[in-house]
């Protein structure tokens, strides 16, 4: 709730006009809404949120979390089932404010939270359910491999305490950091000057890959070296999906998932 309310107290709280009811219907976010979010947020088991600046079409401001109630007997038996959130700005918002800003909001929402892993970086805003969509995606992804694909509720059933990848912001916690060796271990096996590590409360850290985020493009070379030299070493602890996204095979998947390792 602390993250969500730094979100939109930095982004003005328009931005945030839509959250999808119960019934999973859109409805505008008035004051009422707000307690309800409240509520579900802070005293219900479970609950799964999805806020957007527009109820219709693609959002270029978004908040959603999938809550898991991790004891009880839907996840008990799913080691890899875990809580996740995501907080989306548009690419404007980044030329307008600069990367500086955008890399401390990261952190000022991530502070709260007692994450095992996540990350900050360009993504396709798309709607991967509509006819043609992963089509769509497909064609461009492995073009430009800075990209990330938004899969959160997925993810979120089996990626455990793994990481998602490499990517401009790469947040660190337990137990990954410590089997990495800590901060100061994961910094000296780093040798670009372009890469920093920066330690966080709680025995975390996050790793920032050049000044701005970058989507690569492997057409015109650009083949995102930084990216590359992080992914080698996380490679042991980086997350295989189970399944394949829809319109992905599962060799499109390991080609996906391994675009910065071979």
């Amino acid at each position: 709730m602390r993250s969500l309310e730094t979100y939109s107290r930095t982004v003005g709280q328009k931005a945030l006009g839509w959250y999808v009811d119960p019934e999973g219907d859109w409805q505008e976010l008035d004051d009422a809404g707000w307690d309800h979010i409240r509520l579900k947020l802070l005293e219900r088991s479970s609950p799964i949120l999805r806020l957007r600046d527009t109820p219709s079409g693609v959002s270029q401001y978004a908040f959603d979390y999938y809550g898991k109630s991790l004891d009880s007997p839907l996840f008990v038996n799913n080691p890899g089932a875990v809580c996740a959130v995501s907080f989306c700005l548009p690419p404007e918002y980044l030329e307008t404010h600069g990367p500086a800003h955008v890399c401390e909001l990261a952190l000022e929402l991530a502070a709260p939270l007692p994450f095992n892993s996540g990350h900050a970086s360009f993504a396709f805003n798309s709607l991967m359910q509509l006819p043609g969509g992963s089509a769509e995606l497909r064609q461009w992804c492995f073009r430009y491999p800075g990209m990330n694909i938004q899969t959160l509720e997925d993810t979120a059933w089996d990626i455990g305490t793994r990481v998602q990848g490499a990517y401009w912001l790469t947040f660190l916690g337990q137990p990954v950091l410590g089997e990495l060796g800590g901060a100061s271990v994961l910094r000296a096996r780093l040798s670009s000057p372009d890469i920093s590590v920066r330690e966080l409360e709680g025995g975390r850290a996050v790793v920032t890959l050049g000044e701005w985020p970058e989507a690569g493009d492997t057409e015109e070379g650009r083949e995102l070296p930084l990216h590359r030299e992080l992914a080698r070493i996380l490679e042991p602890w980086l997350h295989q999906r189970q399944n394949p996204w829809n319109g992905f095979t599962q060799e499109d998947m390991g080609r996906w998932e391994r675009r910065f390792l071979d």
